[in-house]
């Protein structure tokens, strides 16, 4: 069951931020763009109540994830210690800060659901709410690498809850924006709030992505301090794949704002009813990944506390080195002979039969995968589509391959049991789901395939599984003793994360925009996978 706890505390993570922001960037959406105070008579009850329930949501889930964050701690230290780990655990910041959060969550939740509800139209009541909200913003900096600094440790205590602050009126904002266009389709509100609101949202949008930069650069810069640093850590790699998703993010939001700024000119709304949704749907999907890698950071020692353990430039471009793929697979007698050496924590010695059995899977998944894309390409010509349209089925065979290789020390080909190695091991959990993931995948998008259908639920399964696969990869994690061998490792998951989300938005625009938009987003998805595909196909695992 350790294994479990494991893999749940890497994840937990980026599901807090993700309903903080729903909370604290809804809370701050009604106060500084609806004002319901003022009681406009555009704005109706329904809105209110939809901005309200959406906040309580976030506060109401934000006390669960916060809570499970704590006992999964307390989880993973009685199980690695062998001890209750109280009452030295409930001495530590994290514990005590942890705690304060969710008592404040539970504060909000209680406010706006006894008080602030009946009295939606009082300026004071709202005031109050963010009153409440305003310690649980502050105990995040409790929470952060800074709290665990012996320099400069107000500062970038101080310069965290303002990066985060930042994070939640984007997120936030961009729930609601999503909650009116619902609205929107129902007719419930006005029409022409839609525009409306998108645009004033877009300028506090900007202003969240000012705040974000003005305090993420300087605490980039303290944690980062060389340029080994950033492309040869852990650390600098996942701040570099946020980097990457934000950008995204940033492509849709202009998106967003010019067909917003174009309706007001042109008054032509083709666009804003039929394409700026979509496109607010994917940005919520980036946004997401986004938090789940800024989670995933927290776990990483920052690269100036490593500076004699990170990779250098020419071993990070030797990861993705084009190179002929291992075709063959060393016995699986070798691997295990080779095993106790290799996981040893004292006179650890290297396996390079490990090192080449995993060589080998991956280099035959992105052959799967290569020819996949080819033949997904070839799906969209019209002569070739009716047998072509079948790519798929290649998740399928790819699912049942990973399924014998992924581990060989478990069952099948290993003598570990398959529940005892499922449940014992956090990395061996995170495989299994990956290979279940990838066989569903495929059963999936045949069916879809053979359907020809972009309406109802199914079609919509491939997007979201590769999403969730994006971030499996995102917050995956190989334990090591080795930081510099982790990082290699770990530095070909993260990008095959971001081409997941890149293929999970692409084949999610396929289904939903028009002409040509469908069709360039659907070939960026097929783009998406042929990179996944040449990662994979030269992939070499360091030896340790």
């Amino acid at each position: 069951m350790e294994g479990i706890a494991d893999y749940l505390d890497s994840l937990i993570g980026g599901v807090d931020l993700a309903f903080y922001s729903m909370a604290i960037g809804g809370l701050l959406w009604t106060l500084l763009l609806l004002r319901p105070w003022q009681k406009l008579r555009v704005y109706t009850d329904a809105l209110i109540d939809k901005s309200i329930n959406l906040t309580y949501f976030g506060a109401y889930a934000l006390i669960i994830s916060q809570v499970l964050k704590i006992v999964l701690k307390i989880w993973l230290m009685t199980a690695t210690l062998e001890r209750w780990p109280f009452p030295a655990f409930a001495e530590t910041m994290q514990f005590q800060a942890g705690l304060v959060r969710a008592v404040f969550a539970l504060g909000l939740t209680v406010f706006i659901r006894y008080s602030l509800k009946t009295h939606k139209y009082s300026q004071k009541h709202w005031l109050i709410a963010a009153a409440i909200a305003a310690p649980l913003v502050i105990s995040s900096a409790w929470l952060v690498h800074g709290a665990s600094r012996l320099e400069d440790r107000r500062l970038l205590m101080t310069l965290s809850v303002f990066h985060q602050l930042g994070a939640a009126v984007w997120v936030g904002g961009i729930f609601q924006l999503l909650a009116l266009w619902g609205l929107t389709k129902r007719k419930q509100i006005a029409a022409d709030l839609w525009p409306e609101l998108l645009r004033k949202f877009s300028k506090l949008g900007m202003a969240a992505v000012a705040l974000l930069v003005a305090t993420g650069l300087p605490v980039a810069f303290y944690y980062i301090d060389t340029w080994h640093g950033f492309i040869g850590s852990g650390y600098g790699n996942l701040l570099l794949v946020k980097i990457l998703t934000l950008t995204l993010a940033l492509g849709f939001a202009w998106l967003n704002r010019k067909t917003a700024r174009d309706y007001f000119v042109t008054r032509n709304g083709h666009a804003l009813m039929y394409r700026v949704p979509y496109y607010i749907e994917v940005e919520t999907l980036i946004l997401i990944a986004v938090l789940f890698t800024a989670a995933s950071l927290a776990s990483q020692p920052p690269a100036v506390d490593i500076p004699h353990l990170t990779a250098s430039l020419q071993e990070v471009l030797n990861t993705f080195a084009p190179r002929m793929p291992r075709y063959t697979s060393p016995s699986h007698e070798a691997l295990l002979a080779g095993e106790a050496g290799r996981v040893a924590i004292v006179g650890q010695i290297p396996s390079p039969a490990a090192t080449e059995w995993s060589d080998y899977n991956h280099n035959i998944s992105g052959i799967f995968l290569t020819v996949m894309s080819f033949f997904a390409m070839l799906s969209y010509s019209a002569r070739v589509h009716n047998w072509a349209k079948f790519w798929p089925v290649g998740f399928v065979l790819l699912g049942i391959f990973l399924f014998f290789r992924s581990d060989a020390e478990s069952w099948p080909l290993g003598p570990i049991g398959f529940w005892e190695s499922t449940f014992n091991n956090g990395e061996i959990l995170q495989h299994r789901l990956a290979t279940l993931l990838v066989f569903m995948l495929g059963i999936m998008e045949v069916k879809t395939r053979m359907e020809n259908s972009t309406t109802g639920t199914l079609p919509f399964v491939f997007p979201i599984l590769a999403a969730f696969g994006g971030l499996m990869l995102l917050a995956h994690s190989h334990v090591g003793f080795q930081p510099k061998t982790t990082f290699l490792i770990q530095v070909g998951h993260t990008l095959m994360g971001v081409f997941s989300l890149i293929l999970a938005c692409g084949r999610w625009l396929e289904l939903k925009l028009d002409s040509p938009g469908k069709n360039i987003a659907g070939f960026i998805a097929v783009f998406a996978l042929f990179q996944i595909g040449l990662i994979l196909m030269f992939y070499r695992e360091p030896l340790y």
